[in-house]
């Protein structure tokens, strides 16, 4: 029998599925034969856009991250409301998950980054591993830690977390030591094509032209483009949804590339500060212009790791009105780019995933 993994990816935004998408397809180069089933609310077709290797798909969310008001902003009382009412039933939904397992019969749990798979797995004496650069328990106690209904819940979501095997920190990481079982890797990111001539000939601009990308990992944001003063020889790629025409924008979706691709394609990505963006753009070495997230604890080793490794400038909403943009994105491209950084970490994950995985394949 091949050894068969069962696969949960958090929907809240689509950082989690680039951190996934690697290390499963690395995982599926070791093993071929390897039965994959996979739990997301991500569309389908964003799914096989990024892993490559056939899997059966469950349409579905086990997590819900937080509330957004935006790209940039988390909503606290619902985010507060919705961890009370799922933490309601806790032990239900535990062994809701249980009996999956009991008929899916997986080798391997592996989440980015749910926790109530772990403790689904757990009850039903299946092996989990939980991946990602920060972990929902760390978060929820930086939020609700003092409220005086949030013990109970944070214990249950801890719980879960300290059944797997072991954590994998994919660097730039938190610190996460409320994880008694932790491992920090190399970053993990999809390398792109560099498809300049081509990109260029369809958006219908002259190669010279300076392209930066506006990608908000998956969130809503109101960046007021339509607002923007226009620059000569500067095209923005924003998505379709924004419904703008103007000669100096181009929807992503018209460019018919994958993202990595287009990533690697473009002179700078303007986005808000998230684990996926920031390594996929330093490893495929495009600069970042970045807008910090309202109290997110995970940016400030983000900004650091892309500090050091890219080349980058913090933005706010304002600089996009008063045209100060321009001038950060010509010091950004007029800096040298460094060495880019090697994104060894989905081979390093998929190396250990094959060891726990060896017993039921055997």
């Amino acid at each position: 029998m091949p050894p068969h993994l069962f696969t949960d990816i958090s929907s809240h935004g689509f950082g989690h599925l680039a951190q996934a998408a690697p290390v499963l397809n690395a995982l599926q180069t070791h093993l071929p034969e390897l039965r994959l089933t996979i739990r997301c609310a991500l569309p389908e077709e964003k799914l096989r856009s990024r892993i490559h290797g056939a899997f059966e798909l469950i349409p579905g969310s086990s997590d819900f991250g937080f509330a957004m008001l935006d790209a940039v902003r988390i909503d606290y009382a619902t985010s507060a409301q919705r961890y009370r009412d799922f933490h309601a039933d806790w032990a239900n939904k535990v062994e809701k998950e249980r009996r999956l397992f009991a008929a899916l019969r997986p080798d391997l749990v592996l989440t980015d980054v749910a926790y109530l798979p772990l403790a689904g797995a757990a009850r039903a004496g299946i092996r989990s591993v939980s991946m990602c650069s920060l972990n929902w328990g760390g978060l929820f106690a930086h939020y609700y830690e003092q409220e005086s209904w949030a013990g109970p819940i944070l214990d249950e979501i801890l719980a879960a977390y300290r059944s797997v095997e072991c954590f994998l920190r994919l660097m730039p990481a938190m610190p996460m030591p409320e994880l008694p079982r932790t491992r920090a890797l190399a970053p993990v990111a999809a390398l792109g094509t560099r498809r300049r001539a081509e990109l260029c000939e369809r958006l219908g601009v002259a190669v010279k032209e300076r392209i930066v990308l506006v990608a908000y990992g998956g969130f809503d944001c109101d960046l007021q483009a339509a607002r923007w003063p226009q620059t000569p020889g500067l095209c923005w790629l924003i998505p379709q949804a924004w419904g703008l025409q103007r000669a100096d924008m181009r929807s992503i979706e018209s460019c018919g590339l994958p993202f990595t691709d287009l990533l690697a394609s473009v002179d700078a990505v303007l986005t808000k500060s998230g684990y996926g963006t920031f390594t996929e753009a330093t490893c495929n070495g495009t600069p970042v212009l970045y807008q910090r997230r309202d109290n997110w604890p995970e940016q400030d080793c983000l900004i650091d790791w892309l500090a050091q490794h890219g080349r980058c400038r913090e933005v706010d909403p304002a600089c996009f009105l008063d045209g100060r943009i321009e001038r950060l994105l010509s010091e950004v491209l007029a800096e040298t780019p460094p060495a880019r950084p090697l994104p060894e970490g989905a081979a390093e994950v998929a190396e250990l995933l094959v060891d726990w995985l060896k017993p039921q394949a055997e």
